[in-house]
């Protein structure tokens, strides 16, 4: 497969992972009970988060001349890897919804580490699913320091 094509399929595959992560923030403070306030505004910022970097990736997928995706349907190997995540944003208490949440970090780190397995990822592609990485890393690291919070 050429490389335009395979970065093409990784970037539309961390498109999606991003939608997901949106639609499950989104849940999530629907979740949330009035005393959980401080959630909303940290998940409300991590839905512009993924949203900064649907619009990133799609820019990339068009300079390689494809189509974005749009939509939180299935059809790559790296989507498939976080397709357990889909679901899991759900639940009714603080600690309940942070666990689901960590899961869902962790799963985009998986997602975001096998992007960056993959053979054939041009050096800028590389520098920009890096850079992504590292900052839902701290996300993830938000979300596990207040859920650790929670159960101490």
């Amino acid at each position: 497969m050429e490389n335009s094509t395979v970065n093409a399929e990784i970037l539309n595959d961390l498109i999606q992972i991003n939608n997901d992560r949106v639609v499950g923030y989104e849940k999530a403070i629907d979740e949330l009970k009035p005393e959980d306030a401080d959630l909303k505004s940290l998940f409300v910022e991590m839905i512009g988060q993924s949203h900064k970097h649907k619009s990133a990736l799609a820019t990339e997928v068009q300079v390689l001349g494809s189509d974005a995706e749009t939509g939180t349907t299935t059809s790559g190997k790296i989507y498939r890897a976080w397709m357990d995540v889909k679901a899991v944003f759900t639940g009714h208490d603080r600690e309940t919804v942070l666990n689901n949440c960590e899961f869902g970090e962790d799963a985009a780190q998986r997602a975001y580490k096998m992007a960056l397995d993959t053979e054939g990822l041009s050096a800028d592609l590389r520098a920009t699913i890096t850079e992504q990485k590292a900052e839902l890393r701290v996300s993830h690291d938000q979300i596990k320091a207040l859920r650790d919070a929670v159960n101490s």
